[in-house]
């Protein structure tokens, strides 16, 4: 069991490791463009909005207690607002980025398996498919609302708000891992919920993988390489873990 979730992470260096190699970095070089201008973006935006919440959020005036109140609460405030760009920054930039992603992942299983990239889709290609790769961007985001309304709710539940950031982690690594194994599957035409399925087979292999994306994606800098690292890195765990013979359903 240990061995499982430990192995997910591995997956990931090896993304890191694949992203550098010649004929592949170019097509790496998009979603961290993406990546770039996504994560400037919603700086810009916390940077404007950031100073108007803590008015909105913090009493006014010059009082003593004041003062202490606003230096004890601005750095709580400071981090949540990290927190949520850089979930924000992930699934902004996972979404413009979707069918660059797919390419790349088809480009890496070429390279895995020994076959030659020209021979594999381009960029026109990668274009084309934008309406249904945003779709299918917008199905994650569907399932991901379903499960992560409720436990959104746990926090304000006593007793049980105890527990809720644990299982708050636990399905954002989930949600990470199939994010990224969703593109080399979908390049196959493996439907979302055959690709929950699979993953569900080899769950702790999967949150192992979800958790170190997770915990890349809270590191500045690396973080705008995170995002084709994890497309390359869940590409070859779908080549050794997840592949098996397509069925009608898998179609």
């Amino acid at each position: 069991m240990a061995r499982a979730v430990v192995g997910g992470p591995g997956y990931l260096w090896r993304g890191f490791g694949l992203i550098r190699q010649p004929g592949l970095r170019r097509y790496a070089a998009l979603p961290i463009l993406i990546a770039l201008l996504a994560f400037a973006s919603l700086i810009g935006v916390g940077i404007h909005f950031f100073d108007a919440l803590l008015e909105w959020m913090l009493p006014t005036g010059d009082a003593w207690w004041v003062r202490w109140l606003r230096n004890l609460l601005w750095p709580l405030f400071a981090l949540a607002v990290t927190l949520v760009l850089f979930f924000s920054f992930t699934l902004v930039a996972n979404l413009i980025a979707a069918p660059f992603n797919g390419l790349l992942a088809e480009k890496v299983e070429a390279r895995l398996r020994g076959e030659s990239l020209a021979d594999t889709g381009g960029v026109m290609d990668a274009l084309k498919d934008f309406l249904p790769a945003m779709f299918n961007e917008l199905r994650k985001f569907s399932y991901y609302l379903v499960w992560a309304i409720p436990l959104l709710l746990l926090f304000i539940i006593p007793g049980i708000n105890i527990v809720a950031p644990i299982l708050w982690t636990v399905f954002m690594a989930w949600m990470l891992a199939l994010e990224y194994v969703e593109y080399p599957m979908e390049n196959h035409r493996i439907r979302f919920k055959q690709v929950r399925r699979r993953l569900g087979q080899r769950r702790l292999l999967g949150l192992g993988f979800g958790a170190a994306v997770m915990g890349v994606t809270l590191i500045p800098l690396l973080n705008l390489l995170v995002m084709p690292a994890a497309v390359a890195g869940a590409t070859a765990l779908w080549l050794d873990q997840l592949q098996e013979p397509t069925s009608p359903t898998d179609a």
